[in-house]
């Protein structure tokens, strides 16, 4: 007997746990993959790779792989917060795919893929991931838009070509569509910090500083390298931080406050490491040595910069050179470790250019959960006395070298490995 329509409209609508179409991938087509997902270069960041965090202090999630071969028609799931690369977004105010005052784009940080409702899709499958722009293969359309006043919320994610409609989260844990309602908590969202694992955090999330990226992050751009004449030769700062903190104090990045027991959880000291060297300066060609400042990222101490200082002998300038351990079971390679936040050196070319040479937790996962990634992974061999830093994801092809600002980036690797390499001592 055929139901009346009626009663299939009540189902359409209830906040029930929708059924999810299961369109799990074994790996991606990385050409289809890459001309689908395009990083915009030229998009204006109220937010970049934060969490949306959920009125229970969960975290807005993307699977690559729950999709099709492009990423495209992934679900967003709502799991417990780990800082994982498919937890963090970006909120693009403007760009290529966004021209309209007052409204954002929700860009996933792994895929590049935005938020997208589809009322044309069955109900349950509505709410999904897809190409920025609204085309499969990453040309342009103008879909998925969302109302943005400018704040870190809470907030709703009111899709503007559906008045009226709001993503809520389901009972199964996914994200769907339904009426709005002011009263209804699951169609509320912060973004930036999770309110915290226990519920007790303050959940202050702070707006971040609008970040432009310059190139598509699969590229490799020369950078100029810099030299003695281009550097100060003043004498050492005297701010130096000389310890790990252990109370909460202002962070540049993600979360705007340091959590010390994240920190720590994070970025773990390896007890069963053998190091090559320990608290040992690395001294650039123009004599200056690379610098760690731990409010330099974000509230883990992940995602610092590295910049290029007068030696100065400080814990911010100390690393270790770790060739075996937890994190490191490649032979003739080596993990290069601040002695100061326990992070480590990181090559990630899916970042924007110049902002691709960070610290992270060793392992490559946000939460300190990761074993091995070879964005961390440099050639060393026993005795060196220098150490080219030659990044093995990249295939040893991108050298890491100070640029004219001072900062640690990324360039093709030339014949002059001497001017690209860094002294230990």
């Amino acid at each position: 007997m055929l139901l009346p329509f009626a009663i299939l409209s009540l189902a359409v609508h209830s906040h029930a746990s929708p059924t999810l179409f299961r369109r799990t991938v074994s790996a991606l087509d990385q050409a289809a993959f890459a001309e689908a997902q395009q990083r915009d270069a030229t998009a204006t960041r109220a937010f970049s790779s934060v969490p949306i965090t959920t009125s229970s202090g969960q975290c807005l999630a993307v699977d690559e792989l729950s999709g099709d071969f492009r990423a495209n028609l992934t679900p967003i799931k709502v799991a417990a917060c780990d800082g994982s690369t498919g937890q963090q977004w970006d909120v693009i105010t403007n760009g290529k795919h966004n021209n309209v005052a007052g409204s954002m784009l929700v860009v996933n940080t792994l895929t590049q893929a935005c938020l997208n409702f589809d009322p044309r899709r069955a109900a349950g499958n509505t709410v999904i991931m897809f190409s920025c722009g609204g085309r499969a293969d990453g040309s342009q359309l103008h879909f998925p838009l969302f109302p943005f006043n400018g704040t870190a919320g809470p907030l709703t994610l009111s899709p503007e070509n559906a008045a009226g409609t709001c993503l809520f989260v389901t009972s199964g844990n996914v994200l769907d569509q339904a009426p709005c309602s002011a009263s209804d908590a699951t169609q509320t969202f912060t973004l930036g910090a999770s309110s915290g694992n226990s519920g007790t955090g303050t959940g202050n999330a702070q707006t971040l500083t609008a970040l432009a990226a310059s190139l598509p992050t699969n590229s490799v751009s020369p950078v100029a390298v810099s030299s003695s004449s281009a550097l100060t030769t003043a004498a050492p700062q005297s701010t130096a931080i000389t310890g790990t903190a252990t109370t909460p104090g202002a962070v540049s990045r993600a979360g705007g406050v340091l959590d010390p027991s994240a920190a720590a959880e994070a970025n773990p000291v390896d007890g069963t490491a053998v190091k090559a060297f320990s608290s040992v300066a690395l001294k650039d060609a123009s004599g200056n040595c690379l610098f760690v400042d731990p409010t330099a990222g974000d509230f883990r101490e992940n995602l610092i910069p590295i910049t290029s200082k007068p030696c100065d002998g400080s814990q911010n300038q100390a690393w270790d050179i770790i060739t075996s351990g937890k994190h490191n079971n490649v032979a003739n390679s080596a993990l290069i470790v601040s002695s100061l936040t326990q992070g480590c050196l990181n090559f990630d070319p899916r970042r924007a250019a110049g902002d691709n040479v960070i610290m992270f937790s060793c392992g490559g996962r946000a939460d300190g959960d990761g074993l091995v990634t070879n964005s961390q992974l440099f050639p060393f061999t026993a005795g060196q006395a220098n150490i080219l830093l030659a990044p093995e994801n990249a295939n040893n092809a991108t050298c890491l070298v100070v640029n004219a600002a001072g900062k640690l980036d990324s360039t093709a690797c030339s014949a002059d490995v001497a001017g690209q390499s860094f002294d230990i001592v």
